[in-house]
């Protein structure tokens, strides 16, 4: 019996040892699946996906998170830091023979010449923050690597000013940051199967330094820290930031394809802003946009200043050329112009190039942020609104799609004869609002050749003239005026440009008014031409404002007639509707530039 027990007692000690080990293992064979899932998702992502999903995390960001595996970035800051003597002696001398041309081309006037007395890149290495692939690119590896550094370079420039004076400057607490692309183009089937390396700073995060007289005071010389400030800062973004690359060949052949080449232009129009945070403490800001694609003084746009406006209208346009749509975005930024003093920063936004589709008129409002580098700001500074249009080279011009009929008002300015009429009449049951007298000699009707495909879409090429016609429908929800709770209101329309100006009938005692009144509007230049519409209360001694909308004829121009409902700015509530259509064809079509 003792035998027998003890059979079936190891029996079933021996089968639950068993189960329990296939238990266990496939426990930890699904464990190891779920584990090779997500480690194989959370490689996939990118520096700002998981940026993102650490958004909330409140401890310091794990080592590993970012880019790739912490041994491998700490083993390439390992490595760096144990060649960096050598890498100093070597880049430092390089980095003069490049970088010195450089500069001579970015000296301002205020500098006759500038030379290194002294180059060398200290003894702190930059550090690896982290490396990535970019996917999906077709016979390329791109590779993006982040670096930092908060080095101690000895670096001295011997500046001699226009005036005569020589100077040695010293550059100190030099800082960077910021993420270098490397791309290995074209993949060959040869060693080293890649024909050349072609890299950029594809973003500049931080760059900081101080400049010291030495054995004297900078401030000496009025202007000149300035002036070499920005000298230094232009030239790395002009010769260095992304599109900017450089190309360097490994395999002998022709690489001009990779060199950096313009692929298309964005037309930009300014159109207004609105509720813009005040930076002056007695009446408000005198605000003015400076808009840019790259960051250099030359391709930057500047616009008027509007004084005493949280509400200003621009109506400006600008062309800047593009070199990567893919990449590259629209930054625009708005200051508060102090006069002599340096303007104060209202806020700024971007729009990537990336969201356009070629042709196709955008109009996007864009919300100001303090810092572009963290958009989750709470504090509002107001919008600001955007016209864009990205016209590829070598396509068909948007603005000649089609072929020009006959217009209506060609018709009005010429009579059966061909001879143009000396007046305009109004369209029955339209009120036409007094233009600007045109240009209607015979002289100014002479043919012009039309050119279908346009490398780029300049201001004289834009077929702008025509007949627009405004149907007031109605509003609603309007504010109240008068101590009754309600309003006499009238709407009054104005072309910004032409002056041209009209107003609808008053309707007494309503915040739903419903007009039903149709213009019409003689424009010469709808491209820099603009409808502002203002809804007034009528009073027997006076008047109240009660909002307003300002339109560009971008839209009406591009797509012929539309009707829509627009915000009242300046006021707490209140929404007009209109209808808009543009009747007339561009004048050149048939005779030509006025």
């Amino acid at each position: 019996m003792a035998l027998i027990s003890g059979f079936i007692v190891g029996f079933i000690v021996g089968i639950t040892l068993v189960l329990g080990f296939v238990l266990s293992e496939n426990r930890r064979s699904h464990s190891r699946q779920r584990l090779a899932i997500a480690t194989s998702a959370l490689s996939k992502l990118s520096l700002d996906d998981l940026r993102k999903v650490f958004s909330n995390y409140k401890q310091p960001m794990p080592p590993w998170i970012v880019f790739s595996q912490s041994h491998k970035v700490s083993w390439m800051n390992q490595e760096l830091r144990r060649i960096w003597p050598y890498v100093d002696q070597a880049a430092s001398e390089l980095a003069r023979t490049i970088v010195e041309p450089i500069l001579d081309q970015y000296k301002p006037p205020l500098i006759s010449s500038l030379k290194f007395n002294k180059f060398t890149l200290g003894t702190v290495a930059p550090q690896f923050v982290g490396i990535g692939m970019v996917d999906d690119m077709e016979n390329e590896v791109v590779m993006e690597i982040e670096l930092e550094w908060d080095g101690n370079p000895s670096i001295i420039l011997g500046v001699t000013t226009s005036f005569g004076v020589s100077l040695p400057i010293q550059v100190k607490n030099a800082a960077f940051a910021g993420i270098f692309r490397v791309i290995f183009k074209p993949l060959v089937k040869d060693l080293p199967c890649f024909g050349a390396i072609v890299y950029s700073l594809r973003r500049q995060k931080k760059l900081d330094f101080t400049l010291k007289v030495i054995g004297g005071d900078i401030k000496s010389v009025p202007g000149l820290a300035g002036a070499i400030d920005e000298m230094i800062k232009t030239a790395i973004t002009d010769s260095l930031l992304w599109p900017v690359r450089q190309i360097v060949p490994i395999v002998p052949g022709d690489y001009s394809n990779l060199e950096l080449r313009v692929v298309g232009t964005l037309h930009v129009k300014l159109v207004q802003a609105k509720d813009l945070l005040n930076k002056d403490l007695a009446g408000k800001s005198d605000p003015f946009a400076r808009t840019f694609i790259r960051p250099i003084p030359s391709r930057m746009k500047r616009s008027k200043t509007q004084n005493n406006d949280l509400h200003p209208i621009w109506n400006e346009k600008y062309i800047f050329d593009v070199e990567d749509p893919s990449t590259q975005q629209l930054t625009v930024q708005v200051f508060d112009d102090e006069g002599v003093q340096a303007s104060e920063f209202i806020g700024g936004a971007l729009f990537p190039l990336k969201n356009l589709e070629p042709g196709v008129l955008k109009d996007v409002w864009l919300t100001l942020v303090k810092d572009l580098d963290n958009v989750k700001e709470h504090k509002y500074r107001g919008q600001v609104q955007v016209e864009l249009l990205y016209h590829e080279h070598g396509t068909v011009n948007p603005y000649l799609k089609r072929k020009f009929p006959m217009t209506s008002l060609e018709t009005l300015m010429t009579n059966s004869n061909g001879h143009p009429q000396q007046e305009l009449q109004a369209s029955p049951g339209k009120t036409l609002a007094s233009p600007r007298r045109m240009d209607t000699s015979p002289q100014s009707f002479q043919p012009s050749h039309v050119d279908l495909v346009s490398p780029r879409i300049d201001e004289d090429d834009e077929f702008n003239r025509g007949v627009l016609t405004v149907t007031v429908i109605r509003a609603e929800n309007l504010i109240a005026a008068d101590t009754n709770g309600l309003a006499d209101p009238y709407a009054v329309l104005r072309m910004k440009k032409s002056d041209q100006k009209i107003r609808t009938k008053v309707l007494n005692k309503t915040l739903q008014p419903e007009w039903n009144q149709t213009f019409d509007f003689v424009v010469e230049d709808a491209i820099h031409d603009m409808l502002i519409v203002e809804i007034w209360d009528h009073d027997t001694f006076g008047k109240d404002y009660m909002g307003r909308c300002a339109l560009t004829l971008s839209r009406v121009v591009r797509e012929e007639e539309y009707e829509e409902g627009y915000q009242l700015d300046g006021v707490k509530s209140g929404k007009i509707f209109l209808h808009m259509k543009w009747t007339s064809q561009p004048l050149s079509a048939h005779f030509g530039k006025f």
